[in-house]
């Protein structure tokens, strides 16, 4: 099914204005009016240049942002959260009536987006993570005091175009970004630990590559396709079905029961969680 877009404009194709890209650059998205993107530097801008995507840089074109956004239906904000506010300020004027404007900043509230912006354009806030660029992201999204439905639908339309998509209200984003948002660095973590573990019992660094990222792939993979569980018991069950009584699997989740592996995770949440405040508190 090919997904119909509006003119976009990202500002800001970054890491994740740049992963927001190659989604909406899928062949099963239509993005009518075509994309806009800025970055600051001519080179970055030159890389992302194509057919169906105007780039452009800052530093060659000061009005580089406003020039992205005029026309747009749908404006993405993907640069660092502390400049999220002037660079509203900035682009204001341009902005036509009826504009959706989307942050994916972290901290950032819809309240200071919205004080910044004309009453006429939407404001919602959004967490994507990174593996959107693969079409496999997962974004929490939530709609501002502006924001009709047809607003959150399409917003919601461009997160689709590369992933899951979990609306919540805005108290709710921060605590999103604890898990969806970090959580592909909590995977990544623990590949690199258990490929460690693979090295210390023996194996090449190659070997233990492909043992472990194939695990997670392979385990990923049949959680996804077990349509027939209940998603939230899912994982569970499927562990139950590996860790045979008196087994390995039993004694090794064992080791990670006894050293308080949830409570670890838990703190984790609540730290990210603490900053994602700070940055929320100009800290």
């Amino acid at each position: 099914m090919v997904t119909s877009l509006p003119a976009t404009a990202i500002l800001g194709a970054g890491s994740m204005g740049g992963a927001i890209l190659s989604g909406l650059l899928s062949p099963d998205v239509v993005v009518d009016g075509g994309i806009r993107v800025t970055n600051r530097t001519e080179a970055k801008a030159s890389a992302l240049r194509k057919s169906d995507v105007s780039s452009f840089a800052t530093e060659t074109d000061p009005a580089a942002n406003a020039s992205a956004v005029v026309g747009a239906k749908i404006v993405l904000i993907g640069v660092k959260p502390h400049m999220v506010v002037d660079l509203l300020r900035e682009v204001s004027p341009a902005l036509e009536p009826g504009t959706i404007v989307v942050s994916v900043a972290a901290g950032i509230t819809i309240a200071a987006m919205e004080e910044a912006l004309p009453d006429s354009v939407s404001v919602l806030r959004a967490m994507p993570n990174t593996p959107s660029v693969v079409g496999l992201g997962v974004t929490g999204l939530a709609a501002g005091t502006r924001s009709s439905d047809d607003d959150l639908a399409a917003a919601r339309a461009v997160f689709a175009a590369v992933g899951d998509v979990v609306v919540v209200p805005e108290d709710k984003i921060d605590a999103l970004s604890t898990i969806s948002g970090s959580g592909p660095a909590y995977v990544f973590y623990l590949i690199e630990q258990m490929q460690e573990a693979a090295v210390a019992l023996g194996f090449t660094r190659a070997q233990a590559a492909t043992m472990v990222q194939g695990t997670f792939r392979g385990a990923s993979e049949l959680l996804a396709a077990s349509d027939l569980l209940p998603k939230d018991a899912a994982p569970t069950e499927l562990r139950r079905r590996v860790t045979s009584p008196n087994g390995t699997t039993e004694r090794a989740v064992a080791e990670l029961e006894a050293a308080g592996l949830s409570g670890v995770f838990d703190r984790a949440a609540a730290a990210a969680l603490a900053r994602a405040r700070e940055i929320a508190a100009g800290s």
